[in-house]
């Protein structure tokens, strides 16, 4: 394939990367909404379904920094189309589930293929568009992940509804045939050309302490921060992650390139993402139970309102190039922040009785701070290193995204339960039998059940529940208003406001050798003119 032909292809080629990336956005929030059913056709515990969700993100988030590599060494149009294979299969497998066990280990293998199509996309992204119109196809990727991320419970709520919950899954199944197909005859191929040798001690020590870290963010609220198996997570995670920091500083070939986090571009930006997502899943964490429990939506009504912040997110990321162009990154990312901070602390404001409108453009408020976040610091990240290590550089831009993720609704999780179970106790103490009370003490699910089966003093009960639930709910939107905060602080201080000029040569550089590599062996590794 001509470097022209790719050029000529690349928002084609674009359309397939967001038809690939939106398989896993959708199917991150899809599942929400047919837990109940699980409990009823699988009859899976509580901890089953916790980890019906969770082994997916585990293995996801465990992986990403290999599958990124591996896309790098090989090639990221095989990776890409290895991990929609494989998350296809892991779909259908998911479908065919008859046991809640069965469920999460197919979940942990669709994880597997997600790790490989995540990164892949936006390297490929990355390695197809002229620095000048990367910003504004990062901008339209970011724009679709939001999308996919709305659209779940509102289709997940659709197909429960009307079909089944096999159907969560079966549907990933035409989008990523789609992806395939479509892929084959339009994606270039691209790697790393020097082709390193694999770091395996690099891959394993990564794995271990990204999956040790994530394990203990994921089972912390439920068991404790202080639990010894937490301490210990912790501990491991801190103890391997440095390790791996040491070996890529020593070993001749790395993995990741630890001097990277040496330009303030990388690292400030790879901090804002994680603190926008901190803020943004605790937030999600938040509203969905907001709109079910306290406003009483339905789980396809909850997917309808929260389409506005998707739109929103749509139109403001692939503009917010636009004004980087005019202002510089450092402001518009900043800006971005305060606006996510400000939406949160309007949240105070919320209560049980609140209209869907006040919540509404709340939520669209977040959304603009979202756009105007993600997009240019994704595009800091992927245009302060060399083209050569994408993979892996958008592996880490989606590592920072899946940690921060899980931080936020492990500690605004943490914070919810806290401030909700004390004001649960202080309305009902001892004046609620101690098995009815510890049910409504385990979440407003629990207490809202209490009050169905309590006749006449049910609706004073889930009153109460409601309210001490929206207090819990202002007490996490305070921390999450709060990173998205320290976020400003670290962008307006030390985000760059534009490129430097090293990074820019180094990927003119590569693709000027690329080009004459190219024509001279015929390959099919095609680069493109830069800006």
């Amino acid at each position: 394939m001509s470097e022209e032909l790719v050029y000529r292809r690349r928002w084609w080629i674009l359309g397939v990367l967001c038809l690939s990336l939106v398989v896993i956005t959708l199917d991150n929030t899809i599942l929400n909404v047919a837990l109940p059913t699980l409990v009823k056709d699988l009859h899976a515990s509580n901890s089953q379904l916790q980890w019906i969700v969770d082994s997916y993100t585990l293995v996801f988030a465990g992986l990403l920094l290999t599958a990124g590599s591996l896309g790098d060494r090989f090639g990221r149009k095989g990776a890409l189309q290895v991990g929609l294979a494989i998350f296809a299969i892991g779909s259908a497998l998911s479908a065919l589930a008859t046991d809640p066990n069965h469920l999460i280990a197919t979940r942990a293998l669709m994880g597997i293929g997600g790790a490989f199509i995540m990164p892949a996309t936006l390297s490929i992204l990355t390695n197809v568009f002229p620095a000048d119109e990367r910003g504004r196809a990062i901008g339209i990727w970011a724009g679709v992940s939001g999308l996919g991320i709305a659209l779940g419970p509102l289709l997940g709520g659709y197909l429960v509804e009307h079909f089944g919950w096999h159907e969560v899954f079966t549907v990933n199944i035409p989008i990523a045939a789609l992806a395939i197909i479509a892929g084959g005859f339009l994606l270039p191929r691209s790697k790393d050309p020097s082709a390193p040798r694999l770091d395996i001690l690099g891959a394993v020590l990564s794995i271990a302490g990204l999956t040790a870290l994530v394990y203990s963010l994921i089972e912390a609220p439920t068991r404790g921060w202080g639990d010894s198996v937490i301490l210990a997570g912790f501990a491991a995670a801190a103890v391997l992650l440095g390790i791996f920091a040491v070996h890529e500083l020593h070993t001749p070939e790395p993995m990741l390139d630890v001097s990277f986090f040496k330009n303030p571009r990388f690292t400030a930006a790879s901090l804002s993402i994680t603190l926008v997502f901190f803020a943004m899943f605790g937030y999600s964490f938040l509203q969905t139970q907001y709109f079910q429990f306290v406003l009483g939506y339905s789980p396809a009504e909850t997917g309808v309102r929260l389409l506005p912040l998707a739109l929103t997110l749509m139109v403001v990321a692939p503009l917010s190039n636009l004004i980087v162009e005019r202002v510089g990154t450092k402001v518009v990312v900043a800006t971005g922040l305060a606006l996510v901070s400000l939406s949160l602390l309007l949240q105070l404001n919320l209560t049980a009785d609140s209209a869907y409108f006040p919540v509404m453009w709340r939520m669209m408020l977040l959304a603009v701070g979202m756009g105007l976040t993600m997009a240019p610091a994704t595009d800091s990240i992927m245009g302060s290193l060399p083209l050569a290590k994408a993979g892996v550089g958008s592996a880490m831009n989606d590592t920072t995204r899946q940690v921060g993720g899980a931080l936020g609704v492990a500690v605004i999780g943490s914070v919810l339960s806290s401030v909700y179970g004390s004001k649960v106790t202080d309305a009902f103490g001892a004046k609620m039998p101690h098995q009815a009370l510890e049910a409504a003490q385990s979440g407003i699910g629990g207490a809202l059940e209490v009050a169905k089966r309590a006749g006449a003093l049910g609706e004073p009960i889930a009153r109460l529940a409601r309210s001490a639930f929206v207090d819990a709910m202002h007490g996490g939107a305070l921390v999450a208003a709060g990173a998205a905060l320290l976020g400003v602080i670290v962008a307006a201080v030390f985000l760059p406001a534009h490129a430097r000029e090293a990074d820019a040569a180094l990927q003119a550089a590569e693709y000027e050798a690329e080009m004459t590599d190219a024509a001279s062996h015929g390959d099919d590794v095609a680069p493109v003119p830069q800006a």
